[in-house]
């Protein structure tokens, strides 16, 4: 089933990406290579549906299949809402996929056989094409009496003496209806039965077969009863697409002998190991320099260059098993196109999508998790920031939107910018928003890093009633809380009538990255090197205290510093100088004050997930190698911290 669920998701993507090429020659000659990758990616998801017993989208496919086949022979025109019909069929098709997968009851699926059949049928019937089912005479009941059955004929010596065998079973049937599968299936006591799932509105016919070894049972009834049965499920919300879990998008690969499917699970062992051979090499280190003094020269200098070597082809060891676990996030992007025409149809819209960066490599485990944040950006952007057609027009803009999406690696960050041209955030109006529900709000003017924390706060929402693209007041919190818990930074820029940007700074990996050790007291910290800009030395006579805040003299401006130790409740004796961490950029760059340095290592990251030793300004705990555990600092969290002190002093809740 996991090979099966992993071939179906490249058919998906394939099919996905055909499908939206397919769009823009609406009207046109329709593009033959296209209609070919479709044809192809939809007979194989039916026969690999087949292989497994997934029937839902075995039909599904298989309907599909014969759509793209009268298409492809010119029976059929692909107008607006023939293309509808399609995408709608591929969207059930992948929901089937996805709730087989999650143990979840399959989507209904009648609705859209109903339309993808009624789509073919007059099309077949007009070109005296054969559907295997309508004879002369018989094509114009081929509508609401036609039903489905499931023949099953288990052979025998007997039957096979008298000239019944599966090859004259198939001819029967093709006879009197449609067949849209066949498959083999094992019998109590090793035989082996065939199982023929029949369109047809001939069934009487099948009774005269008992005695040729064939069973049959209805499996669906005739067209109309579809329809109310469709009827019943629109009304109840069943169908509706976007309560449906979306399958997750993986690599798809043209040229399989170059490529080898490897669980995540494995990958995430080999990383594990290499960490635990960071931790060794450090031990060994510490182990050196202990025992210098009692090797004699030539030696200890032979035991350094071993060591030396051994660091070295660690590194390349690591980095070796981070880009097999590197992907492009062109992954997270693939997916969009399909949301955004989904959403711009839906609220009446006209927007285009521009991609950039897709080829951009970051963690698996990072894309699994960026999916939905960024989906739900996305939505936003439409929902929220592009204006209706004629809005834009009169604003001198042009008529179709447009969304932007783009990925860059900086340093060891990957940099990822959700952009739009749209009306952009009406600032006043946000921060009286969070007035009237009683949300803590600055006088004066409203920074970026303040616009942010107000509409990633639980339940605000600028919306007051919610749709299928938001209003719920809960996305962009859930959006923030998981890039932060992935090591991440969010961040928003916005300009009235001319769009908003949001955008997402995370690492490219979160098992072994390089650090900065400090010491605060008799405690010492971690703090990762790409969060760090600078490390610099500050006078005690430097610092400046203003409302209980103590402020640094920095490059022309001012920075605000924490010092860790009235942090963490560390006892230290007065010092004359520190050094100073900075960390973030912009109105969110804070001076961690620390004793002193210790060096950078190569450290392995065990993130603190539980929540009831979570600690506010701690990500997660490495091991150095004289077996100590350090903490690693939660750099954004502590960012925060600074910036929202002013407020808490104050008796309000930032």
């Amino acid at each position: 089933m996991d090979d099966y669920f992993a071939e179906a998701e490249e058919h998906i993507i394939a099919v996905r990406r055909s499908l939206l090429a397919l769009e823009a020659s609406i009207g046109s000659n329709l593009p033959l290579p296209v209609l070919e990758e479709l044809f192809r990616s939809f007979h194989s998801l039916k026969g690999i549906s087949a292989m497994v017993e997934l029937r839902e989208a075995e039909l599904l496919a298989h309907e599909m299949e014969s759509c793209l086949r009268l298409i492809r022979e010119g029976h059929v025109a692909v107008t607006s809402t023939n293309f509808e019909t399609l995408v709608d069929g591929a969207k059930v098709l992948e929901a089937v996929v996805v709730a087989h997968r999650s143990g979840q009851p399959v989507p209904p699926v009648g609705r859209v056989l109903e339309q993808l059949e009624s789509l073919a049928r007059p099309a077949a019937t007009k070109s005296a094409v054969v559907r295997g089912s309508v004879g002369s005479g018989e094509s114009s009941k081929a509508g609401a009496d036609r039903a489905v059955w499931r023949v099953t004929f288990t052979p025998s010596p007997e039957l096979v003496a008298r000239g019944v065998k599966v090859d004259t079973v198939r001819s029967r049937l093709l006879q009197i209806g449609q067949v849209l599968s066949v498959a083999p299936k094992v019998v109590p006591g090793g035989g082996v039965s065939f199982e023929f799932d029949v369109e047809t509105d001939r069934d009487q016919e099948l009774a005269t077969w008992k005695e040729d070894g064939l069973t049959y049972e209805p499996l669906r009834t005739g067209l109309n009863a579809e329809a109310s049965e469709s009827d019943a499920d629109r009304n109840s919300g069943v169908t509706e697409l976007s309560t449906v879990p979306e399958i997750s998008q993986g690599i798809a690969t043209s040229g399989r002998t170059n490529f080898v499917r490897v669980d995540l699970a494995r990958l995430d062992d080999l990383m594990r190991l290499a960490g635990e051979m960071v931790v060794t090499r450090a031990r060994l280190e510490a182990t050196l320099q202990r025992v210098e003094r009692h090797v004699p020269f030539q030696e200890w200098r032979d035991l350094q260059e071993h060591s030396a070597g051994i660091e070295r082809q660690l590194r390349d060891l690591r980095e070796g098993v981070m880009r097999v676990r590197l992907v492009p996030i062109g992954e997270i992007f693939r997916r969009m196109p399909f949301v955004v025409r989904d959403l711009a149809r839906d609220t009446g819209k006209r927007v285009q999508l521009d991609l950039a960066g897709q080829a951009t490599e970051i963690d698996k485990f990072l894309i699994e998790r960026m999916m939905d944040p960024v989906l739900h950006l996305v939505r936003n952007a439409i929902s929220h920031g592009i204006e209706p057609s004629d809005q834009r027009i009169a604003e001198g803009k042009p008529p179709e939107g447009t969304i932007r999406l783009s990925a860059a690696t900086a340093g060891e960050s990957v940099v990822l910018e959700i952009a739009d041209d749209g009306t952009g955030i009406d600032v006043q109006d946000v921060a009286e928003r969070a007035r009237t529900r009683g949300m803590s709000v600055p006088d004066g003017p409203i920074d970026a890093r303040t616009l942010l924390d107000i509409i990633c706060a639980p339940g605000f929402s600028t919306r007051d009633e919610a749709d299928r693209g938001s209003g719920r007041g809960v996305g962009m919190s859930v959006v923030r809380r998981t890039v932060e818990e992935l090591g991440g930074a969010l961040g928003v820029k916005t300009e009235a009538g001319r769009g908003t940007t949001f955008q997402i700074t995370l690492p490219l990996t979160l098992a072994i990255t390089d650090a900065i050790i400090a010491h605060v007291g008799e405690h010492t910290f971690a703090v990762p090197q790409s969060a760090a800009r600078e490390v610099i030395e500050v006078e005690t006579t430097a610092l400046r205290s203003i409302e209980r805040n103590e402020l640094l003299a920095y490059r022309g401006g001012t920075l605000p510093v924490i010092r860790l130790a009235q942090l963490f409740s560390i006892p230290v004796q007065d010092r004359p100088r520190f050094h100073a961490i900075v960390v973030g950029t912009g109105l969110a760059a804070v001076g961690l004050l620390v004793d002193r340095i210790a060096g950078q290592r190569e450290i392995v990251v065990k993130t603190i997930t539980d929540p009831l030793i979570h600690v506010h300004g701690v990500s997660g705990a490495t091991e150095l190698g004289d077996g100590r555990l350090v903490l690693i600092l939660d750099v954004f969290a502590l960012s925060r911290t600074a910036r929202d002190r002013p407020h808490q002093i104050e008796g309000v809740s930032a």
